[in-house]
């Protein structure tokens, strides 16, 4: 098959099925646009028009529903039903390209679901006991799973969607799990033993002793540079920040608010934000110190995660049963979402790029296509300035 054109199927539904035209002309089958006239039109004016793009997509684990609600953060509304899963969800990691989203489940195993489609790929995968943290390597290939009540770490191997290595035994109580923009390292904050445990990835071994932090650590996050990496701790009710060169703690921890877990830094690493119990506490990189007043979010806090433009942080809070959207320019709450029975969203629950089946996504253009779309568009133009 000559993959630059599409070959027209009996059951094609509009006249564009009939024609020899590039890849593009599948949209309209995709949208369900009846004639070639019109869907060349509504392609046209999309383009030209500037219509509004979907996404990225906030995948929201609902612990006591069973459930993940999918957010498109365009428009703060949820799309679609409820992602069924088997039970317990809580901790969430989308891989780098959007495709593929990891969610730990309860009774000891981790569900994929394809963001396509938004349903879950084949049976849950069987790790240790009571997986809480999930992480992707930037690869895409690995997923690093804590299991909080066997103290260990499960690696899968995202092309069999098995586990690969025995379990990596870790410190006591594993909860959050992060791996550096290299690719190289996996930290594990084990609450218990108010401590992490550093793993290599090419050994998926333990190397140097455990960095004692605060006490109860929790979340974890790596700045984009992965130079540093913040640790909450639960009940000391601060931040640890690590030197990930030498993996020693940087100066004193800093105060936030009650009980915080989830943490998330923005995409210039100049900002970290901290989910309290029912506060979201901002700490300028920088100074290593909180700013402002805590931001008053649900009650229960746990996930919280930023957009990929830096422009939202969105916030699950388990006992509200609510997301809120927090404004990074003021800091300020600008809207909250209702979602699921027990909303966690433990991890790095935003995509970087939409990919939903429930947009008509627009594929790209052969140097054809671009040059007929070229000659029209200031006609179009014309149009939406009209409609305008």
């Amino acid at each position: 098959m000559n993959h630059n054109h599409w070959e027209p199927s009996a059951d094609a539904r509009c006249p564009c099925a009939q024609r020899p035209t590039g890849l593009w002309m599948r949209w309209c089958r995709y949208s369900g646009i009846a004639s070639w006239t019109d869907c060349v039109l509504a392609l046209l004016l999309g383009l030209a028009c500037g219509g509004a793009g979907a996404g990225p997509f906030a995948y929201i684990t609902n612990m006591n529903s069973s459930t993940v609600s999918v957010i498109d953060t365009a428009t703060n509304a949820v799309v679609g039903a409820p992602i069924t899963l088997s039970g317990g969800p809580y901790g969430v990691a989308i891989n780098r390209t959007g495709t593929r989203v990891y969610i730990t489940l309860g009774f000891g195993a981790v569900s994929v679901i394809d963001t396509a489609t938004n349903t879950v790929i084949g049976s849950p995968i069987p790790v240790g006991s009571l997986p809480t943290g999930v992480a992707v390597n930037p690869a895409g290939t690995r997923v690093y799973v804590t299991n909080q009540s066997s103290d260990s770490v499960s690696v899968i191997d995202t092309s069999t969607n098995t586990v690969v290595v025995a379990a990596i035994p870790v410190g006591n109580t594993p909860l959050g799990v992060a791996i550096n923009p290299a690719g190289t390292r996996v930290y594990v904050a084990n609450a218990l033993s108010n401590n992490l445990s550093v793993i290599d990835t090419s050994t998926n071994t333990v190397v140097g002793a455990p960095i004692a932090v605060g006490s109860t650590p929790y979340g974890v996050a790596f700045n984009p540079a992965g130079t540093r990496l913040y640790v909450t701790n639960l009940t000391s009710g601060t931040v640890s920040v690590i030197d990930t060169a030498n993996d020693t703690v940087v100066g004193a921890p800093i105060p936030v608010g009650f009980e915080p877990i989830g943490v998330a830094v923005t995409p210039d690493g100049a900002r970290v934000y901290v989910a309290n119990a029912g506060t979201v506490s901002v700490i300028d990189a920088a100074a290593g110190a909180a700013i402002g007043s805590p931001i008053a979010v649900g009650t229960g806090a746990v996930g919280i995660a930023v957009t990929p433009d830096g422009s939202r942080v969105y916030v699950a809070s388990q006992v509200s049963n609510t997301v809120s959207v927090i404004d990074t320019t003021t800091n300020t709450v600008v809207g909250t979402i209702g979602v699921g029975l027990s909303p966690s969203a433990f991890g790095q629950f935003i995509g970087p790029a939409a990919v939903n089946a429930s947009a008509s996504p627009i594929p790209s253009l052969d140097v054809y296509e671009v040059a007929l779309l070229t000659s029209i568009l200031g006609a179009v133009g014309m149009v939406c300035a009209r409609r305008r």
